[in-house]
């Protein structure tokens, strides 16, 4: 299976910018999926994520500015980012196919697949 990420780029403080990713090589359709970031040294950090019931959960610092959305048919999702922040500056990351939730809720805390990541930066 591989995941391929696409969209990322340069923009100025709050523009926009549209990520995707697809997903190919599977036999079945990604339970959930979600982006990732990490920005120069820190930690990879959660953005959104979407289970294939169409729930969504993202990270307080996006919340009000990022949309994720799905197409489970395709194993595709995308993640439309607005008012976007110098503090947004990352390598973005897809990762599908859940193995493990957090303990009672559906939240994802382990993935399978993994992209190689698309560079997003924001100037001020």
């Amino acid at each position: 299976v591989q995941l391929a990420e696409f969209g990322g780029g340069s923009v100025q403080a709050g523009g926009s910018l549209k990520l995707s990713c697809v997903g190919s090589g599977a036999t079945y359709t990604f339970n959930h999926m979600a982006w990732y970031r990490q920005a120069p040294g820190k930690q990879r950090e959660l953005v959104a994520e979407i289970a294939n019931s169409g729930s969504t959960n993202y990270a307080d610092s996006v919340v009000g500015r990022f949309i994720i959305s799905g197409d489970s048919a395709k194993n595709a999702m995308s993640l439309q980012m607005s008012a976007l922040k110098p503090e947004d500056t990352a390598v973005y990351y897809c990762a599908a196919e859940c193995r493990q939730t957090r303990g009672s809720v559906w939240y994802c805390a382990a993935f399978d697949f993994w992209g190689q990541g698309t560079q997003v930066t924001v100037s001020p």
